[in-house]
């Protein structure tokens, strides 16, 4: 009178889903030095959490009576967990089983997984091993016919992108649509040596006359410097980390704020050695990373996408235990002028920041927008006036730190001209339309030239405008708001953010996500 015999042919089928593509197939997996999705997510989240839906969706094989002789799973896994004791939505290909090509696997898994976590404003993480339920030419066979190209539920990542913090992780090859989930992400890693990321891989791309290894086409080191992923790491367990730690800087969704972190850190703490930090010699650069180091909380910077866009310092950081969105120039690249790139990366950390309701925070040293012909090739005021459009559309608190230079116009983008900024400037800042150096050459050519000595007449023009330049003219007439010690940032930014933690609403964005 019981149902133990249903009970049990469920049983039976759990087990055979959990084979995952066969012991062959899984030994080639560990082999590869890799796990399989179900070990994977075992090590990602909190043990015992992982609460799976759709486990039995598969392909089955019956015999002449109509029962159950075989079975192959799904080649997507997903489901609910907890990570540091917050709910997530997980979800991973399962490479074992048709390489997670579209041929193997079950679409309205993928679309739940998505929409799961935009409906129900959990975080979505996503571990992408595969064409991540894209293409086959073998799938024309399967199917007997050619789709027509399309991507069901795509609509689905783009607003959560715009609702949810979205993680993925490329944890072998990776390509076609695995790598769009790859790339739509706000914080994504890959496994040097072991991960790959492209469009099409070497076999593809060979016909093109390009004989490629998969690190030379797509390896860690091509696409953290193209911009198209943010990190890489040794191992699958240091992304599983990683994805943890950028987890604990965000909120569950746009419907809600940060939440602060542990208060580890004194507030007032005064760094003696950030008074000599900043040469006087203009020319000389500084380590501008040791900086962010100790005005933030200690052990709190998280740095997001080293390898693109380099004159720019992007990552997470606390604040007397608040989250932070900062960034910093680098003077090492560029001396901190914006390149193209650069300009990509400000518009999408801003984005970022402004869709999870993260103050941000700018220690600045821009002399301006890169120029020379190579600046222009790569159209990069262009994308200079993306950047300047992102920050001018920003609503979260900012706060800027002149650090040393602010010229030009990207120097203007250091914070929204039409908000309130807190704004605070070293003694070693320095600002005006174009830096001194090469623009007198420029202004004062005739006098120059007329000059019984052009050299000495130069080097008294260069002294006239230096002192005029002094940031204590600026000050004088409040073109500059405080010029402060070097020693007292970090108590100042601690102050902004307390300051500013009860301003933060919860609620979608003024403007949606740009990817």
């Amino acid at each position: 009178m019981d149902w133990q015999k249903e009970l049990d042919e469920l049983r039976r089928r759990e087990e055979l889903a959990e084979r995952l593509g066969g012991p062959e197939r899984v030994k080639r997996q560990h082999d590869g030095g890799r796990y399989t999705i179900r070990e994977r997510i075992a090590k990602l989240v909190d043990p015992s959490t992982f609460h799976e839906l759709g486990k039995i969706a598969g392909r089955a094989a019956y015999d002449e009576r109509n029962d159950l002789e075989d079975f192959t799973p799904s080649n997507f896994v997903f489901g609910r967990a907890k990570v540091d004791g917050r709910p997530v939505i997980v979800g991973g290909d399962d490479f074992t089983v048709r390489g997670g090509s579209a041929d193997a696997t079950i679409k309205g898994k993928h679309n739940m997984c998505e929409r799961m976590a935009n409906e129900l404003r959990l975080p979505l993480i996503r571990l992408v091993e595969g064409s991540g339920g894209g293409g086959s030419v073998k799938t024309i066979e399967t199917t007997g016919r050619a789709n027509v190209p399309a991507v069901d539920g795509w609509e689905m990542v783009v607003n959560n992108m715009g609702a949810i913090p979205r993680v993925a992780l490329g944890l072998g090859s990776v390509a076609g649509l695995g790598a769009a989930h790859l790339a739509a992400a706000h914080y994504s890693v890959m496994i040097k040596d072991k991960s790959a990321l492209f469009v099409a891989g070497p076999p593809v791309v060979e016909r093109l006359g390009q004989k490629l290894t998969k690190n030379e086409l797509g390896g860690w080191e091509i696409q953290l410097k193209a911009g198209a992923v943010d990190h890489a790491v040794d191992t699958e367990e240091d992304a599983f980390a990683c994805a943890r730690r950028f987890l604990s800087y965000l909120p569950s969704s746009i419907d809600d704020v940060p939440p602060r972190g542990p208060r580890t850190d004194d507030a007032d703490r005064r760094e003696p050695w950030l008074f000599e930090a900043i040469p006087h010699d203009v020319r000389k650069p500084y380590k501008m990373r040791a900086i962010v180091d100790a005005v933030v909380d200690r052990g709190s910077f998280f740095e997001v996408a080293s390898l693109y866009g380099r004159s720019i310092i992007t990552g997470l950081a606390r604040l007397d235990g608040w989250p932070v969105a900062l960034m910093a120039s680098d003077p090492f690249f560029y001396a901190g002028a914006w390149t193209a790139d650069t300009c990509q990366k400000v518009e999408r950390f801003v984005d970022i920041a402004q869709t999870f309701h993260l103050p941000i925070v700018y220690l600045v040293d821009c002399p301006g927008f890169l120029i020379g012909k190579d600046a222009e090739q790569t159209g990069t005021i262009k994308q200079g006036v993306r950047a300047m459009s992102a920050i001018w559309q920003t609503t979260t608190p900012w706060c800027a730190v002149i650090v040393r230079n602010v010229f030009g116009v990207a120097g203007a983008a250091h914070r929204n001209g039409s908000r309130y900024c807190t704004r605070y400037a070293w003694p070693s800042g320095r600002w005006g339309s174009l830096p001194l150096e090469g623009g007198i050459e420029a202004a004062y050519r005739a006098e120059i030239a007329a000059a019984p000595d052009p050299e000495a007449r130069m080097a008294e023009i260069e002294e006239r405008l230096t002192k005029l330049r002094s940031p204590f003219r600026s000050a004088e007439t409040f073109w500059i708001e405080e010029i402060i010690d070097p020693r007292d940032t970090r108590p100042l930014l601690c102050e902004f953010a307390n300051l500013t933690a009860p301003l933060r609403r919860p609620g979608p964005s003024t403007h949606h996500m740009r990817g």
